[in-house]
């Protein structure tokens, strides 16, 4: 039986720690278990200085491939010509190759540059269909220009390019070399692609693209609703209270430090860059950190209940608010994503609450709406009957019955506790009045 470990959790030690966060793209508003996912396992890499020259190389073609070929595109709309198809330009690049100003491109793998264009692909795609309407969420751009100035550069291999992971555990790819890796767990299966990253840090990862189907967990009869706040990062509908950590607050001296330093730096300076590498590798810290926190508090969660529910938290708009950093800083829409994930993964059901419920106005005891209530209100007595809330844990409470509604009213289950006795002195109907 599968147990869900420390093998998809982030472990952060230290700023050499590896940021393995499995993610699953593609939810519903119901989450269920489906067999034969696709999950990305990330590893830290350390390329020696060569190794970090071919790499440097592959981001630079891979960046000048797909410019040339939106610069091609845009030309072609400006000019009112057809749209260039991909056919086209894959075609265009092998010719462009065998030209004497474009000869270097031959240097890398022709992987990582057909790659390229399928990033473009995805991005004229991605764009069509918002412009279209069949996109759900915010409108999406058009596809811009790379920067060489872009401190996160990436490419990547597939299957074709041959990339292959050895017995003495590094990674070959093809015109890099074989890349030392920092395993943190095993790769569940063979993988179809892998990414190589370098961050802003200057951190080098590889990130893979496995199938995995781990199956569902052992069964449990708790469900859980969870009511998301600032004070106490997560309020269980059983009471339990799990503080918000507060990473960024707390590293905010020596992020002040890192970019007043940063700021008194000569630009274009050898200087200037190592102190912008300082700053990056702090924000980088509480990055680590909070996906730590995230991925073990989701799976104790996961593991721990049948059902779980959240509400639908209007994130953006808090974050326009004299709130936003502290919003920013707790990350709740990653954490609700990660919930997601792993209910699907290992077959829970989880589902969010519309963000208009009034849940901190509901008795949930006897199903009164009570009225609004100012944030510095945090208990609060029902005047129908007399029950003293705290204000988190009934949020917590109305969030799993109306988690429940759906699910249970099809079986005839009781979403609510049954009826109470009156208040003395409540007005009420005589038995048997029409």
């Amino acid at each position: 039986m599968p147990v869900l470990g420390d093998q998809y959790q982030v472990g952060m030690q230290d700023e050499n720690t590896v940021p393995p966060g499995a993610q699953v793209t593609g939810f519903r508003r119901e989450t269920s278990h489906n067999r034969g996912v696709q999950l990305r396992y990330s590893y830290r890499l350390y390329p020696s200085p060569g190794q970090q020259i071919a790499l440097a190389r592959a981001f630079g073609c891979a960046r000048v491939v797909f410019n040339d070929a939106l610069q091609a595109r845009q030309a072609a709309f400006a000019a009112g010509e057809p749209y260039v198809t991909d056919a086209e330009l894959s075609a265009r690049l092998t010719a462009v190759k065998k030209t004497p100003e474009r000869a270097w491109l031959a240097e890398v793998s022709s992987v990582v540059l057909q790659q390229a264009l399928a990033d473009l692909n995805t991005a004229y795609r991605n764009f069509f269909a918002s412009v279209a309407g069949k996109r759900k969420g915010p409108k999406i751009a058009p596809p811009r220009f790379r920067s060489r100035k872009d401190h996160r550069q990436s490419v990547r291999f597939t299957a074709n390019a041959r990339f292959a992971v050895l017995d003495n555990g590094k990674l070959r790819l093809p015109k890099i070399g074989d890349v030392a890796v920092r395993w943190s767990r095993e790769l569940p299966s063979a993988p179809s692609s892998v990414t190589v990253i370098k961050d802003a840090a200057g951190r080098y990862f590889a990130s893979f693209v496995v199938e995995s189907d781990p199956g569902p967990l052992s069964g449990t009869s708790r469900d859980c609703g969870i009511d998301l706040g600032l004070t106490h990062f997560a309020v269980l509908d059983d009471g339990t209270k799990i503080s918000s950590p507060r990473f960024l607050r707390r590293a905010e001296k020596k992020l002040k430090r890192a970019q007043r330093d940063l700021s008194r730096k000569q630009k274009g300076s050898a200087n200037r860059a190592k102190a912008r590498i300082k700053v990056a590798r702090a924000h980088a810290r509480v990055t680590s950190a909070r996906r730590d926190f995230h991925h073990k508090l989701s799976t104790d969660i996961i593991r721990e209940s049948q059902a779980v529910y959240v509400e639908d938290l209007a994130v953006k708009g808090l974050a326009r608010t004299r709130l936003a950093k502290s919003v920013h800083d707790a990350g709740w829409s990653a954490f609700v994503t990660m919930l997601e994930y792993k209910a699907r993964l290992y077959g829970r059901q989880f589902a969010k609450i519309g963000r208009f419920e009034p849940t901190s106005q509901v008795c949930s005891a006897c199903g009164v709406k009570d009225g609004p209530k100012p944030p510095a209100v945090r208990e609060w007595q029902c005047a129908a009957c007399g029950t003293v809330h705290d204000r988190d844990v009934n949020a917590a409470k109305n969030i799993l019955a109306l988690g429940r509604r759906e699910r249970l009213n099809a079986s005839g289950g009781d979403v609510r506790p049954g009826p109470a006795l009156a208040v003395a002195g409540e007005a009420g109907s005589r038995r048997g009045a029409a």
